[in-house]
């Protein structure tokens, strides 16, 4: 690396900690946000997606500690392009890949099927649903 890039580098890594305390916010959740898009004339069967399979997941994942949080958004003013619906989930920490197998083996025994089953039905809401992306964010809390 070339010396004049490094110095700024390492003067911002250092001052970082130090700039850090004087803010008024603190690092909370994360929250991942799906974008969903869905075809005409198919919205009940999403709906009837996520109050069946998806919701008995997130709440399985509730009650396991794995995530604090979920909800159902709509855009209910949809531009061209623009994603129907928006599940967001909130959760504390990431799990380490020890954790994640073990949660994934809980899941698939909790939802009494295994990982094709659930890709074969996944398959299947792909004839009418698309995920457009996601997002992973941030949530800050106030210090005080």
């Amino acid at each position: 690396m070339n010396k004049l890039m490094l110095l700024p580098a390492l003067a911002l890594a250092c001052a970082t900690p130090l700039a850090a305390q004087d803010y008024p916010v603190v690092p909370g959740d994360y929250v991942t946000v799906s974008m969903i898009t869905v075809e005409d004339g198919h919205d009940l069967d999403y709906a009837n997606h996520l109050a069946g399979m998806w919701r008995k997941g997130q709440d399985f994942a509730v009650k396991q500690g794995w995530i604090n949080s979920y909800e159902i958004q709509t855009n209910e003013n949809k531009r061209p392009g623009e994603p129907d619906y928006f599940l967001v989930t909130r959760f504390s920490k990431f799990a380490d890949p020890a954790q994640e197998e073990a949660r994934e083996k809980a899941y698939n025994s909790y939802m009494a099927m295994t990982a094709a089953q659930m890709q074969a039905a996944s398959g299947e809401r792909a004839k009418y649903r698309k995920v457009m992306g996601s997002m992973l964010l941030r949530s800050w809390k106030w210090k005080n």
